[in-house]
């Protein structure tokens, strides 16, 4: 087969990006199209490859400021010629899925999220920009959602990483989607030896979805120790807690980093919602419970009771109390067995196996 790989941009390496790797290992000879390529941004295995970039990436500053051509992007994808191609992937949490492959291709799209700003978070986008961005999201997202919604039936099937974002491809698409959870780098934690100590671990970057603050107010309010690593910490907010001497903020850190931090934590607080959540699994493959809210990814990646707990509301309170709990039972997370046994369905070979079976259906039409 011929195959082509659609990403939606390629200037840094994040969750998505390392999906593109491994399908770039499974397909060595495929074709790479792209909206915005930069080069430095991105892994040795990306640069080995010849990549097509559409008319955006000769726009000003479009490395940096790509999301803003984002209204352009559907025409631009028209500059993509799919016709040679027998297997489309697109890689999907933006306008990758739109390209028009031959009557005979076969188009996977792996979704990683229908367009959050133009569905179900449009409301949290709209009232936290400012006043000029208000003005085209006024305009343009009806468009937008038109297009959306019309280019999904160019795709033969969806994958998507979790159950949470099958259900919303479901409600947006009025499409199924198989679920494939995405690679996850699990072997560098399951050799970490766990040496628990008395304190929590929150880990990420701190945007407000991420719910850091909640965390934070959990700990400081029922006397307990919290490191809180990663960047997006306000000056004001890092004085604020740290004169408690319960919370403590690291900043920015490394892999070896967080794996010690791993190692030491007793649980990993993770209060927010994410479509997939790789930071729960790699706490996880470390031998290190995690305390999550009950919805999103999580769901898929936390087995209540054996890996970690849920807890039911995005308050303190119910955080509280899902640490008390916790506590109460700690010792049933003293065996690593359980933990190496759930991560193993977020390996790279447990994805791998996933796309070849939905491409092998492609082969039995």
């Amino acid at each position: 087969m011929k195959v082509a790989l659609v990403h939606y941009w390629l200037v840094t390496m994040r969750g998505g990006e390392k999906v593109l790797e491994a399908l770039l290992s499974m397909f060595p000879e495929a074709d790479l199209y792209t909206h915005v390529y930069n080069p430095k941004g991105v892994s040795p295995l990306i640069r080995s490859r010849r990549v097509y970039t559409s008319p955006i990436n000769r726009l000003p500053f479009a490395r940096s400021l790509y999301q803003t051509y984002m209204p352009l992007m559907p025409d631009a994808l028209l500059s993509f010629n799919m016709q040679p191609y027998d297997l489309i992937i697109s890689s999907e949490a933006g306008p990758a899925k739109g390209v028009v492959p031959n009557p005979d291709a076969y188009h996977l799209c792996y979704c990683h999220s229908p367009m959050r700003y133009l569905w179900d978070m449009y409301h949290q986008y709209f009232d936290g920009a400012n006043r000029a961005t208000r003005f085209f999201m006024r305009r343009l997202i009806p468009r937008l959602r038109v297009w959306d919604s019309v280019s999904a039936n160019l795709v033969d099937c969806f994958a998507a990483n979790s159950t949470y974002v099958a259900k919303r491809i479901r409600r947006v698409y009025n499409r199924e989607a198989a679920v494939v959870f995405p690679p996850v780098s699990i072997e560098r934690f399951l050799e970490v030896e766990r040496k628990p100590e008395d304190f929590y671990l929150y880990f990420g970057q701190l945007a407000g979805y991420k719910r850091a603050d909640l965390a934070i107010e959990a700990c400081a309010a029922s006397g307990r120790r919290l490191v809180v690593a990663g960047a997006g910490a306000k000056a004001r907010d890092i004085r604020r807690w740290e004169k408690s001497g319960l919370v403590t903020f690291t900043g920015r850190v490394s892999d070896a980093e967080i794996a010690g931090y791993f190692s030491r934590a007793r649980a990993l607080l993770f209060p927010g919602i994410e479509d997939f959540g790789i930071i729960p699994v790699e706490a996880n493959a470390a031998g290190c419970p995690v305390i999550a809210y009950r919805k999103g990814g999580a769901l898929d990646t936390v087995r209540e009771g054996y890996t970690g707990f849920f807890f039911d509301s995005q308050t303190p309170a119910s955080l509280i109390g899902a640490m008390d709990r916790f506590e109460n039972e700690e010792a049933r997370f003293a065996s690593r067995e359980p933990f190496t046994r759930q991560v193993r369905r977020f390996s790279t070979e447990a994805f791998t196996e996933g796309i070849r079976e939905l491409v092998s259906h492609r082969r039995r039409l």
